[in-house]
């Protein structure tokens, strides 16, 4: 899936099929349900969906909660406009999810 096609699914009811965990709770964050997304990353583990936690906690305002998660994803903590960084976080995801 491209990242524009991936931005477009976000009009649809479901997120698309086979998604990763972290995928799908960036899907759910471009759809404004932050609780959602934030229910499915709270549950795993990995590096990606430390990096979408980050990204929740920065959209709700809770940034000291973000530098955390940034740690955890081992990413710097993203200072550009929110969307910019939904967009680079997808793109990103994207191109690391084996076909």
């Amino acid at each position: 899936m491209t990242p524009t096609a991936f931005k477009r699914s976000v009009a649809n009811k479901v997120a698309p099929a086979k998604l990763s965990p972290a995928l799908t709770a960036l899907w759910w964050a471009g759809k404004d349900n932050w609780e959602k997304a934030h229910q499915i990353v709270m549950r795993e583990q990995d590096a990606d969906c430390a990096w979408v936690h980050a990204y929740l906690h920065r959209v709700e305002g809770d940034h000291d909660n973000a530098r955390y998660w940034y740690r955890q994803a081992h990413r710097k903590p993203a200072t550009g406009a929110p969307a910019a960084e939904w967009a680079a976080i997808a793109a990103a995801l994207l191109a690391t999810k084996p076909s």
